[in-house]
């Protein structure tokens, strides 16, 4: 990636977290120079000078920016590492803050009957599958297998989520693709039982134009299971990943799922057979 690509990147990131245009591109063009004017700004960001103030003006207030109140004044931007603090909590408060108000509006109650033993939904998106991932851990109350068919799926918070599992009494079985993967989270879940996975179709399809990976596969208290899959976006070329989540004994998705773990994984007992 290329210093331009770079840049625009760290300005959309900076949208995202709630700056303007005009204040991401003010704020990264100071990481890139020690400090500088309101002219220098403007010919290095591409800001225009008589918005420069205002951008700087809002960077300040949010502890991004300091000032020098010189003739002409200078500026410049807080260490990255500050910055991305500063930006983190001010993202963790309004989520909290979120949270709490969410929380505290009134239910509309509708006539609709929840079945828990047809529940199946879908879930898209990298993070909202990563968080039900780990909500679905921490519910566990005896055992959690665990496939993991993408080597990036095994990150520093899963595995703090396993380990509270454990801690707390429960099984953790784990299914990796390769011996490579088998020996990393062997290394990091020493306490958990650890397979290669003898599931072919894991690590991808038989069929050439199909070029869906396998993300994840999670069965909770034989009861409860999501499974994800990646796939490429033509856009920008970076995999999106979806999922299917289901819940409830009698529920047709999980009973597949298990039963393929049982003949091709591990003895995951099948209730509905007896067998291992």
């Amino acid at each position: 990636m290329d210093d331009s690509s770079s840049q625009n990147e760290a300005i959309e990131l900076l949208q995202q977290l709630g700056l303007q245009e005009y204040e991401a591109k003010a704020f990264v063009a100071l990481t890139r120079v020690p400090q500088g004017t309101a002219k220098e700004l403007s010919e290095i960001s591409d800001v225009p000078r008589t918005r420069v103030y205002d951008a700087v003006r809002v960077l300040e207030s949010k502890g991004l920016v300091e000032v020098q109140h010189s003739s002409p004044q200078q500026f410049r931007a807080v260490s990255i590492d500050e910055a991305a603090d500063t930006l983190h909590e001010e993202y963790e408060t309004r989520t909290e803050r979120l949270r709490k108000i969410l929380a505290s509006i009134d239910d509309v109650s509708t006539d609709a009957e929840v079945d828990v033993t047809h529940e199946v939904w879908a879930l898209s998106g990298a993070s909202a599958i990563a968080n039900r991932t780990q909500r679905l851990i921490d519910d566990a109350d005896r055992e959690i297998v665990f496939v993991l068919g993408d080597e990036g799926v095994f990150t520093d918070p899963l595995v703090a989520r396993l380990r509270a599992a454990q801690q707390r009494g429960v099984s953790v079985v784990l299914g990796t693709t390769t011996e490579a993967i088998r020996d990393r989270v062997q290394d990091e879940l020493p306490e958990s039982e650890v397979f290669v996975s003898g599931l072919e179709w894991l690590s991808g399809s038989i069929r050439r134009d199909d070029e869906t990976e396998i993300g994840r596969l999670v069965l909770v208290d034989e009861s409860t299971i999501l499974v994800s899959t990646y796939h490429e976006t033509a856009a920008d070329g970076h995999k999106h990943e979806q999922a299917v989540f289901g819940r409830g004994f009698e529920n047709g998705l999980v009973t597949i799922v298990r039963r393929l773990m049982a003949t091709g994984l591990l003895p995951v007992e099948d209730a509905s057979s007896g067998e291992r």
